[in-house]
């Protein structure tokens, strides 16, 4: 493999990679596990070892009284003519080079002399940007560590790259942060400020969470394009806003109409349908209502029954409700038309109790289930969604009894005028039991719509509002997703994007705020005449005022007029679906949509397929005409250990750079105080932090903390985070510091890399064996990539890290490189541990960039390599050249041996002067031991000798032995160092186990059409596991037979 091109990835113990999903999915279960057993592990050792090595302990803490400063002025690259440091230091480690990475340049994409993208490809990906509402958290940091991973890679991969990083202005959040903060700090309120002076607090607020926001991106790595930094108010995008306002407009897709929204009290605006969340209740349930106080606790989860008197007699007809007070705002009652109970009662009118109105009763076969309670149904047009549409069909009364803040208007009688929505409910049943037509109330299972982001009871009312049709849209986005032109991954995501479209309903796209984008709509108010706001045949749009006074003049046909613009503002995420190709400076045709656009992959959150990722691609391909990226990647949600959603009242949301840098426990609970968070939110939060990070969080870094992110990540809809994984990955840090520097001491002053790209051919075993498994690992990693497995991926370059290169091949070099090994032989060796180390930390880099570009810059370069940093060098990929099947066989062979000698060393607790024999059938089984004999000594750890030997009398007497193969047996001397009454106890146990699966296994093969029934593979392994218990049997019996002779 060529540093031209790159490596491969490590496989299992026998050389074998499986490609099928099934083994993928057993090796992430498999991989969870272990990472589950790691951390209880780790809270094990840490327990166990508490009080120990108190000079290390000692040792540790002096060190970390001197923090590092770091004295590389930002933007010069990081002087490294120094020694490495005694240990690996995360912050040290990180320090300078994010700010030299930008300074030279190396974010902004590298396009050929004409601008175009290079000829290895484009990768163009939009970051979602984070609302301005607060700083990142860890799931922030998820997002970040996979962007930026596949980034790298990409870049590594020769291609022309583009990350464009941005933040979201997240009108209501932003906005409702703001206003509590000001009140909170002045007693004001936005109107006490005014429209212009509270948009200039606003900014303030968001200029210093952007830059908050910014800091900690780079803390975490994000090689993002700051030049084209964008945020969705900055004047660019907000053109694009305007424009996409005014051409659905033009096209008939935007409109205006006086229909029911989702109304927040809290918050004072309309919601979309996606911001509101349903909460299941059982049956009678009380519960506290945001603007109510803290002890009121309200009703839901009934069913009241009333009646309404019929006018002109003294019949009633009773009908239930689960929200009593829109009784006040009913306008009929409706009855199904084949209902034989009230069929004297069709065109008939009921008398409202408690304000002046005639109720009619009407037929409707739609709303009316004749077998549900009474049969006859209250119809409430302006307050319940299905009331709306039986209004329309009969031209019923559509009467709002709502005010924007909660409070009932002069519609619900001047008796219940000015009171509060629940407080009216109480208030209405009180007045139905005084004039005797309460009947009761019933526990009834429902779900009632809460506000996502206030936790208010949705009302919902009749507001005329701006709306998108999104049906044409969505049937134009499902015939192009199947089509082929959208890939959306994982498979469950899919799923429920064809649903979701498929059902669409119109968005309600007006905000009763005052930070966002204000719409470009005026109504015209034309002298002389009556006209009604709620019409939007009085409306016009215009991308300029200028443009907007035209389009009036011309409705007004010569009458004078004036314009009144919306006070209104859009939903956000109607300027974030606009983001892939507003951010190249659509609606402009700029160099760079035309380069980048479409974007290569769109990675979020499964949480906001629908709110961001459908919109982005029904506005895509409406005004691009194109879907704005290729392929949806959906990673996961990120939970605590204990699999509960990060919320700040449980003290369990996490800050990345806490992470990083580690903090304590008082440090933790200042934090909370930042926030918007009451005194009882506070005490319960301190709580959870203290049961969760009794002492703290550990010093991690970014690294770990990225290459943790990833290793979470394998297509699961939950990531439930344990910082000890994290911390267990800084352990890898510290390990690849620590082999490197060793490495480093091998390749002495004296060694130049070899310019010769490819294996001599010439190596030894081991070498082989480890330069194939550096190709299998990068060949591993590419495709685990492609496949958007973070999982395997860093499950690939991991292994080979830790259990190959560290564990074996710097192990089993040491003699290689000694002053008694051939100049030759050390050349080599030294050769292929450069190439492990350089391609290693190549490998390693996506995920984690600041230890690999540390420790890579210290290695000697190639002559006449100028590559300045391992972020522009190329990744490893797969190479032929690097294939060596018949050394890798020969070498797991070996270290099978190795592995088998070591266990018979734990199990007869030998720990030096370990004698091993080797007893083999064939010749060439005799020359690959013989010739390894010095690799298996110095892999066993207390190995003095090894003896390759053909006949068993040549074993001494007095050795433990273990089958390796039906023709290989590892003996080891334990004569004098063990209970011989012990070890014969073993062999009989071992014995019987031995001989009861080998009676199974030829009762299997003894059957009926044995050969002709059971498959040949299964025959073949049948036999296998015959012929090895038959060697096993046969070597513990001599072990027994020569325990006994011994005793």
């Amino acid at each position: 493999m060529s540093s031209d091109q790159a490596v491969p990835s490590p496989p299992p113990t026998d050389g074998s990679v499986s490609n099928s999903k099934s083994a993928a999915k057993k090796e992430a279960k498999r991989l969870e596990k272990e990472a589950k057993l790691a951390a209880k592990t780790a809270k094990v050792t840490a327990n166990t070892n508490a009080g120990e090595k108190k000079a290390k302990a000692e040792k540790e803490k002096k060190q970390a009284e001197t923090p590092f400063v770091n004295t590389t002025p930002p933007g010069e690259k990081k002087d490294l003519s120094q020694p490495m440091a005694s240990g690996y230091n995360p912050i040290a480690v990180e320090s300078a080079w994010y700010d030299w990475w930008q300074a030279q340049g190396f974010f902004k994409p590298q396009t050929l002399s004409d601008g175009k993208p290079k000829p290895e490809g484009l990768f163009y990906i939009p970051f979602p940007p984070p609302n301005v509402t607060g700083s990142l958290h860890i799931g922030h940091a998820l997002t970040v560590a996979i962007h930026d991973s596949l980034t790298r890679w990409n870049r590594m991969l020769g291609k022309t790259t583009l990350f464009v990083p941005g933040f979201d202005h997240a009108g209501i959040s932003t906005q409702s942060i703001v206003e509590k903060r000001l009140y909170k700090s002045s007693g004001k309120t936005r109107h006490d400020l005014g429209r212009e002076k509270f948009l200039e607090t606003v900014l303030e607020w968001k200029d210093d969470y952007q830059n908050r926001i910014t800091r900690q991106l780079h803390r975490l790595g994000a090689s993002a394009d700051w030049d084209r930094a964008a945020f969705t108010m900055n004047p660019t995008l907000s053109r694009a806003v305007i424009e996409t306002f005014c051409r659905l407009h033009e096209d008939g897709v935007l409109y205006r109409a006086n229909r029911l929204v989702n109304w927040c009290v809290k918050l004072n605006t309309t919601l979309s349908n996606l911001e509101v969340d349903q909460k299941q209740l059982t049956g009678r349930t009380f519960l506290s209502v945001p603007g109510y106080d803290l002890k009121e606790k309200f009703e839901f989860g009934v069913l009241t029954s009333f009646a309404y008197p019929i006018e002109g007699s003294d019949e009633k007809i009773i009908i239930a409700t689960t929200r009593p007070e829109t009784m006040l705002g009913d306008t009929a009652i409706a009855v199904h038309p084949d209902d034989p109970r009230y069929t004297h009662l069709h065109g008939k009118f009921a008398v409202h109790p408690f304000v002046d109105r005639r109720i009619p009763i009407v037929t409707d076969s739609i709303i009316v289930d004749m077998e549900f309670g009474t049969g006859a149904v209250k119809i409430t047009p302006a307050h319940d969604g299905n009331d709306y549409e039986v209004g329309i069909r009969h031209n019923l009364p559509f009467i709002n009894i709502l005010n924007d803040d909660g409070t009932l208007n002069s519609n619900a009688g001047e008796r219940f005028k000015g009171m509060k929505r629940f407080h009216a409910r109480e208030a209405v049943v009180t007045a139905l039991k005084e004039a005797g037509l309460f009947v009761d109330t019933k526990d009834n299972p429902m779900q009632i719509p809460i506000c996502s982001k206030s936790g208010d009871i949705i009302e919902p009312v009749l507001k005329p509002q701006w709306w998108v049709n999104c049906k044409p849209l969505a049937e134009e986005a499902i015939k192009r997703t199947r089509a082929g032109e959208l890939t959306i991954s994982p498979k469950t995501s899919e799923a429920e994007w064809y649903r979701w479209l498929e059902n669409i309903q119109d968005w309600c796209i007006s905000r009763q705020l005052w930070w966002g984008h204000r719409c470009p709509a005026y109504f015209v108010r034309i002298e002389g005449q009556e006209q009604d706001t709620t019409d939007g045949k009085h409306w016009v749009v215009g991308r300029t005022i200028e443009e907007a006074t035209e389009r009036a003049k011309v409705l007004a046909a010569g009458v004078d007029f004036t314009l009144e613009q919306d006070p209104d503002v859009l939903d956000t995420w109607f300027s974030s679906g606009l983001w892939p190709f507003s951010i190249l400076g659509w609606p402009d045709k700029t160099p760079d949509l035309k380069t980048f656009y479409p974007a290569t992959i769109l990675e979020t959150g499964w949480d906001i397929l629908f709110f961001w990722v459908a919109r982005m691609v029904l506005f895509g391909i409406k005004l691009t005409g194109q879907m704005p990226f290729k392929e949806v990647y959906c990673h996961a949600m990120i939970r605590d250990a204990h699999g509960r959603k990060m919320s700040k009242s449980l003290g369990n949301v996490i800050d990345p750079i806490d992470v990083i840098q580690g903090v304590d426990l008082e440090s933790l609970h200042q934090k909370l105080y930042e926030g918007n968070l009451d005194e009882k939110e506070i005490t319960k939060a301190k709580a959870g932090q203290k049961k969760d990070f009794p002492k703290g969080i550990p010093e991690c870094g970014s690294d770990a903390l990225r290459f943790a992110l990833c290793a979470y990540s394998s297509g699961g809809r939950d990531i439930n985070l344990e910082i000890l994984r994290v911390e267990g990955y800084r352990k890898f840090c510290n390990k690849i510091f620590n082999a490197t520097k060793f490495a480093m001491l091998k390749l002495d002053q004296d060694f130049v890399p070899s310019t010769a790209l490819k294996p001599s051919g010439n190596e030894s075993l081991v070498e082989k064996w480890i330069l194939d498994r550096l190709n299998v690992a990068a060949d591993e990693v590419s495709k685990q990539l492609m496949e958007r497995n973070f999982l395997m991926a860093t499950n690939a370059v991991h292994n080979f890290w830790l259990y190959e290169l560290c564990d074996v091949y710097i192990e089993a070099m040491k003699p290689m490189t000694d002053g008694s090994a051939p100049i030759a032989t050390k050349k080599s060796a030294q050769q292929t541990l450069y190439t492990c180390l350089d391609y290693g930390l190549r490998l390693l880099h996506p995920f984690m960039p600041f230890v690999t570009e540390e420790l890579w810059q210290r290695l000697p370069r190639i002559p006449n390599d100028t590559t300045p940093s391992i972020m522009v060098s190329r990744y490893p990929v797969f190479d032929k050249d690097f294939v060596f099947e018949d050394a890798v066989k020969e070498f797991n062979l070996t270290f099978s041996v190795v592995k088998t000698g070591r266990s018979l060393a734990v199990s007869y607790s030998l720990q030096s002067d370990i004698q091993l024999f080797i007893q083999v059938q064939s010749d060439q089984e005799a020359k690959l031991f013989e010739s390894q004999a010095p690799t298996i000594v110095t892999l066993i750890k207390g190995c003095k000798s090894v003896k390759v030997v053909k006949d068993i009398n040549d074993v001494p007497a007095g050795c433990g032995s273990g089958i390796l193969t039906p023709t290989v047996v590892i003996h080891v001397l334990v004569r004098g160092l063990i209970d011989f009454d012990v070890e014969i106890a073993k062999c009989e146990k071992k014995l019987d186990l031995a001989r009861l699966n080998l009676e199974k296994i030829r009762k299997v093969e003894s059957q009926p059409d044995y050969e002709e029934t059971v498959p040949e593979n299964v025959r073949l392994i049948n036999a296998d596991k015959r012929i090895t218990l038959e060697a096993e049997i046969a070597t513990l019996e001599v072990s027994k037979e020569m325990f006994e002779k011994l005793e």
